[in-house]
């Protein structure tokens, strides 16, 4: 005599998952026959009469799910549960008999890793979806590539020249770049393997799917998976973090060219005779001066000048530093054409044509929001394609998130990851916020760009007088042993207070003083409570102390420690 028995079961999110169900109830003794259904998240079982439901809920919550009968919840019996509580191993439940919050996370750079490790560590499950190489923008083809690229160049250039020249032979370097990209490429890889691949191996609350996500509805995606076929996703709660991509400008002629972008340029084995670049902020100076330092004849094109967003001294001292290793900028030109012809770059603009060997697009990424369908979802984009958030990472669908370059968020791999981590708590029911009124930002060229807080027309945008100061290097004992005095430090305070407002910083090394001035922002301290501070001396970061002092002081007045 046989028993028909429905079981519903919730946590389900594709066909595959169904069938994996419906294998474990088949092995369960006394069961006849199994059908599981993903769409009506349904097993109908035929089963010998009198049978206990406790083998079969077991069964199904031993793969992560959470099974009832009717309406009612069924849980199996105690030495049953243990067993399957081990299987599912921790974290993976929110209470006693309570199926783990599901939660997708689209993407698998910084903000992605930051938020599924998160909401791991909260008790979610998580499903990863990646439709490239693991790890993102930022260990792949963006800040770990590209600064060692700048640090080889940087190591070229001493060589070749320092300010020690009069008693240290220079000696110009032989760049066997083939061997240099394989040196970056390895390290690369051993950091993707260690930071991303190796840590999702083993983290067994985590899935990992390899394919293109589209949102199906409001709950659903679609898996347009590498190997063929389509699998179903369901989630309680949606992470987009997928990243950015390189912008490409309208320019006529162009998409006819092999012209490069970051990614080609930092995978490329050789050194061009000549490059050009489009382009007049982070990417672009930062390759332009690494291809320089390592042997090509570089022409920067700035549609405005360098760092025309930030404050003008600090385009103004790159400039001039560029210059002066021969880099050619051109200041408020524009590509009106480019054309390519036996291995020739030409590109028209108002003063001219200029030929190149390469052309290296640098003018900004754009958000990877195109292919989502996010209008089944309900989350609304701006006119920019970036995805609308407010500071809890939330979309307009309130169980639907969005951290990383595919927000209007600073495109820094430590923002998006921040973020994530926020939106990971939010997800799993706790209330963050992104606060980036401290937010340190550094450009690694020589001499490095460093900027926090607001610069002086930022504040008087948003309505607050200043009292700024700018100390040049020359006043800086580092700078003064080093040779090496190009730049200079600003100091942004409210006017009344004192409060510290913001920093700009051109200097080498400038990324190591920044944080410094953040804490000090943070903490709301004043210049003077700034300049009251020990700080090391013959350290770049004591610069800070002294443009705090110029406030009260002439620092050139003063002795080399004086306090």
């Amino acid at each position: 005599m046989a028993e028909a028995i429905t079981i519903h079961i919730e946590g389900m999110t594709c066909t595959s998952c169904a069938e994996h169900v419906q294998q474990a109830l088949k092995k369960v003794p006394s069961v006849r026959s199994a059908s599981v259904s993903y769409p009506q998240r349904q097993a109908d079982i035929e089963a010998d009469a009198g049978v206990s439901l406790d083998p079969l809920v077991a069964a199904v919550n031993a793969l992560g799910y959470r099974a009832r009968v009717a309406d009612k919840q069924v849980l199996p019996a105690a030495g049953l549960l243990d067993k399957a509580m081990g299987w599912l191993g921790s974290g993976t439940k929110r209470g006693s008999g309570e199926q783990a919050l599901h939660v997708a996370v689209i993407g698998s750079g910084g903000a992605a890793m930051a938020a599924a490790l998160k909401a791991v560590e909260l008790g979610a499950r998580v499903t990863l979806i990646e439709r490239g190489t693991l790890g993102g923008t930022c260990v792949n083809v963006g800040c770990v590539p590209s600064k060692i690229m700048i640090r080889v160049a940087h190591i070229a250039h001493l060589r070749r020249e320092s300010p020690f020249d009069e008693g240290l032979t220079a000696s110009a370097p032989a760049v066997l770049r083939e061997r240099l990209l394989a040196q970056q490429q390895g390290r690369v890889d051993e950091l993707r393997h260690a930071k991303y691949e190796g840590i999702l191996a083993s983290s067994p609350a985590i899935t990992v799917l390899s394919g293109s996500a589209r949102f199906k509805d409001a709950r659903t995606l679609a898996v347009a998976e590498a190997s063929g076929g389509t699998r179903e996703v369901s989630f309680d709660r949606c992470l987009i973090a997928t990243g950015a991509s390189p912008a490409v400008p309208p320019i006529p002629g162009l998409r006819d060219t092999p012209y490069w972008t970051s990614t080609e340029a930092l995978a490329s084995d050789t050194i061009p005779e000549r490059l050009a670049v489009i382009g007049s902020s982070v990417v672009a100076v930062e390759l332009a001066q690494a291809f320089a330092r390592l042997g090509s004849q570089v022409t920067i094109l700035a549609r405005s000048t360098l760092f025309f967003r930030e404050d003008p001294a600090i385009g103004e001292a790159v400039t001039a530093a560029f210059r002066a290793e021969g880099i050619e900028v051109l200041d408020h030109t524009q590509a009106s054409h480019v054309a390519y012809a036996d291995g020739e770059f030409v590109l028209t603009t108002a003063h001219g044509e200029l030929r190149a060997e390469r052309l290296l697009i640098a003018t900004g990424r754009a958000p990877n929001t195109r292919d989502l369908n996010l209008e089944a979802a309900g989350v609304e984009i701006n006119a920019q394609g970036t995805i609308v958030i407010d500071e809890r990472m939330t979309t307009r669908a309130p169980h639907i998130f969005a951290a990383g370059d595919c927000t209007d968020q600073p495109q820094f791999v430590y923002v998006a990851a921040a973020a994530g981590t926020r939106a990971a708590i939010n997800m799993t029911g706790g209330d963050a916020a992104l606060d980036l009124t401290a937010m340190p930002a550094v450009v690694f060229t020589d001499p490095q760009v460093a900027t926090v807080g607001y610069s002086e027309a930022e504040a008087h945008h948003d309505g607050i007088e200043t009292d700024s100061r700018t100390l040049t290097l020359d006043n800086v004992p580092r700078a003064l042993a080093n040779f090496d005095t190009r730049g200079f430090i600003k100091l942004v305070a409210e006017a009344g207070t004192g409060r510290l407002m913001g920093v700009q910083a051109v200097a080498p090394e400038a990324g190591e003083l920044i944080q410094t001035a953040a804490l000090a922002i943070r903490n709301r301290m004043t210049v003077q409570e700034l300049a009251d501070q020990l700080f090391p001396y013959l350290t770049m970061v004591e610069g800070l102390k002294l443009a705090a002092q110029t406030f009260s002081k002439d620092v050139k007045q003063l002795s080399c420690c004086a306090g």
